[in-house]
């Protein structure tokens, strides 16, 4: 229980990091992220935007699988604004269809990427 409330005051864990640590913090110590490929769903809005954002910046590659395209080319648009170099591409996925998480996980395959980070952000 008290290592409970030490995570919610923000307290370091063992990674140096808590609660109140941000995505740029977690990241300083990589800023060069080119080599990785991460796929990250729920980037279109709070934790998984943010969490887009920084990895964009560090110079990651991103795949954003959105169930609307609409929603994922605004999220790719706000990161580009930021980091125009920024390798994004946009997919559609609907985590609820076992038919789209197959085209989903087909389209990635063809397009020969390497794999290194898989996010899933859901809150």
């Amino acid at each position: 229980m008290l290592e409970t409330v030490k995570y919610l005051l923000g307290s370091a864990g063992p990674s140096g990091f808590g609660s109140k640590s941000t995505a740029e913090q977690v990241t300083e110590n990589r800023a060069d992220l080119h080599s990785i490929t991460a796929i990250i769903t729920g980037a279109t809005s709070g934790i998984g935007a943010e969490t887009a954002r920084v990895l964009a910046k560090r110079g990651a590659r991103l795949v954003l699988p959105a169930r609307s395209m609409k929603a994922a080319e605004d999220a790719k648009a706000r990161i580009v604004s930021e980091c125009p170099d920024s390798e994004i591409i946009v997919m559609s996925l609907d985590l609820s269809s076992l038919n789209s998480v197959t085209t989903f996980v087909a389209h990635f395959h063809s397009l020969g990427l390497p794999l290194h980070l898989l996010m899933y952000i859901h809150i």
